[in-house]
Formats: C-alpha cells, structure tokens, sequence
C-alpha cells in the first residue's frame, strides 16, 4: 500500500496544567493509505511538532510503499537523516515519534495484527502496572502493586522530612512486598541524592528517577554505587538510540526510560532495548502503561513493568484516545484488535 497522506493535530486539551506542556505536549498524527487503512500515532512537541509533521515530514512521506516492517524502518531513516539541521533531538524526535507509530498502526491494521504481533509476538501476556502521582491512597485500593511518586527539592531541610513521610505512608498503604519509587524531576543534586538515599534507606525504594539532568551523565553514572541498592532511573528526556549510546557509554543509569512517543517512536524503541540487552541493564520505557509502550513491552525484552498516570480521584482528565487500556488489580493487557486498538476522541479533535 502507499502513503497518501500524512497530517497532524493539536488535540483541544481543556485539563493541561500552566507550564510547558500547555502548547508542547502530545500530538496525534493521522497517516492515510491507497486502500483506505489509516494509521494514527501519538507524538510530542506540541504545535511545533505539528507544523514539522504537516510541513517538512509530509513531504517527505507521501507515495512512499507501507507493506513491511522494513519499510517503517527505512521510513524512519529518512525522516531522521532530513530533519539533522534542526533535529536529532527535542521537537523534530517527538513529531518522528508520532509518524512512526502511525505507520505501525497501519502496517497492524493492513495485516490484521496488533503491533506486539508485528514485533515478533506476545511474550507477556500481562504486564505488572505501576502508578504514577501524588494519591498514593487511591492508587492502593485500585489495586495497584507498585507506586511512584513525585518530590521536589526546594532547598529547604523539610524537604527530607517531606520525602521521609511519603516514603513511609506508600510502604503502610501498599504493603512490605510493593515497589516503591520517587521521580524527583532533576531538583536533586549529586549531596541532596546520598542524603536522601541514607534517610530513606528503611523504605527500601526501588529507585530514584531524573535526580540530575540528561546532560549530567557522568554524574548520574557516579551516584550508583553510592545510593544502592535503590538503583539511579533517567532517560525520558533523552531520544533515538543514538542519544542513548552516551547513556550506554557512561553507565548513567541502571534503568533507561525511553518514552516511545518521544524518543523515536517503536522503531527507536527497538534499537534501544537491544542496546540496553547488551549493556546489562533494565529498560522500563517512560509511560510504558500507555498503549504505545505497552505493545514494545509485551513483545520484547523490556522489564515486566508499565507506568500508568491514573490522575487523583474524582479529577476529569483530557481523554485523548479511545480503547486504552486499563489496569485491573495492577496487571494491564493489550488486546487483540489489529494495530495499537485506539481511535482518538473526536471531541478532542
């Protein structure tokens, strides 16, 4: 089949919080066929993207053949190749993403296959949910084994006693055997990180995430040894595997997070669990609990381990797709609907 169109847009969000992602955060690109299958992705950037993605990106993809993993890959290629002067990271790696999993989406849907199948079959049939924010209590009765919440360090000595007293109500809540673990979003630093690691030790964290920023590499990679066996997480804000050999390299991190509607989408993700295989260490991609993530989960090396936002209880939130799926007493599945099984919302449209 051929391409025939290629177009991106920025959903109506009502719910964003002030901040950057109020014009940066996700996109949904919609990739059209000769034989009437269309493809949808999720990709970031924000209008930026948008303008990348039905500009420059459009150009590039209209008429080319979609009948093969092969060609996703070369895809792929191309669009990174072209988009150099401005690109290989940030914005023009978060629109890539949104085109790449279009295009996987439409290679599932022309096959009649989900995603997982594409990438060489289902190996977990469910995969362990963690759950991201700050309503540690709800998160607990949903059922949820596994909990991370957020810290920030003001530079303020109650801060300790702040992160003392989440870690000690998430390990009451979720019991002796849960995972727990802080993402601290790079207000730490390499003295704030070894303090917290002594003081926090008893809750057995499994580990702390974005302590420093992506740039602080040999930083990151120094702080292991001394924090464990609370492992150093990162890797969100990092994109393709190319960014991701300096990860490699430096030894920065025992887990890689790479987000797959970031960082370059399934094809990226690919290259970056192979890489993270023959470092050694585990990867456990950034919102993987979203059904982008979830389809690279299931069917790869990736850790048994995907992270879901579920907001706070009794809070509406901007529900871009429609078919997500949703954990049950901590487990979630994929299905088998061809593609990723997701239809964006029309009334976000």
């Amino acid at each position: 089949m051929k391409i025939t169109s290629v177009n991106a847009v920025y959903p109506r969000y009502a719910r964003i919080p002030k901040s950057w992602r109020t014009t940066l955060w996700q996109i949904v690109v919609r990739v059209e066929t000769d034989t009437g299958i269309t493809g949808y992705g999720y990709g970031g950037g924000g209008l930026a993207a948008v303008e990348v993605v039905n500009g420059h990106f459009a150009e590039l993809l209209n008429g080319r053949s979609l009948d093969a993993t092969g060609d996703i890959t070369s895809i792929w290629d191309v669009l990174y190749e072209a988009s150099i002067p401005y690109g290989r990271k940030g914005v023009a790696i978060m629109a890539l993403s949104g085109v790449d999993l279009a295009l996987w989406d439409a290679l599932g849907k022309a096959e009649r296959k989900p995603v997982a199948e594409l990438l060489g079959g289902v190996r977990k049939e469910r995969v362990r949910a963690y759950a991201t924010g700050a309503d540690t209590d709800w998160y607990a009765e949903l059922g949820f084994t596994a909990h991370k919440m957020p810290h920030r360090w003001n530079g303020s000595p109650v801060d300790y006693d702040s992160a003392v007293n989440a870690a000690k109500h998430a390990r009451e809540m979720f019991g002796s055997d849960a995972e727990i673990m802080f993402d601290v979003y790079m207000s730490w630093d390499h003295a704030t990180t070894i303090e917290m690691a002594k003081r926090l030790s008893e809750y057995r964290l499994h580990w702390f995430e974005d302590v420093l920023t992506p740039d602080d590499l040999e930083a990151n990679a120094s702080l292991r040894p001394l924090v464990k066996p609370t492992l150093i997480a990162g890797g969100e804000h990092e994109f393709t595997h190319v960014g991701f050999s300096d990860v490699a390299r430096t030894g920065a991190y025992n887990v890689w997070q790479p987000d797959i509607t970031w960082c370059g989408g399934i094809t990226a993700g690919l290259r970056i669990v192979e890489m993270g295989r023959q470092a050694g260490v585990q990867v456990v991609p950034h919102r993987g609990g979203e059904v982008w993530g979830l389809h690279l989960i299931a069917a790869t090396e990736c850790e048994d381990f995907g992270e879901v936002l579920p907001g706070m209880r009794g809070v509406a939130r901007d529900e871009v797709w429609l078919g997500e799926p949703v954990a049950s007493d901590g487990y979630l599945s994929i299905n088998d609907e061809p593609g990723f099984g997701v239809q964006p919302n029309p009334e976000l449209m």
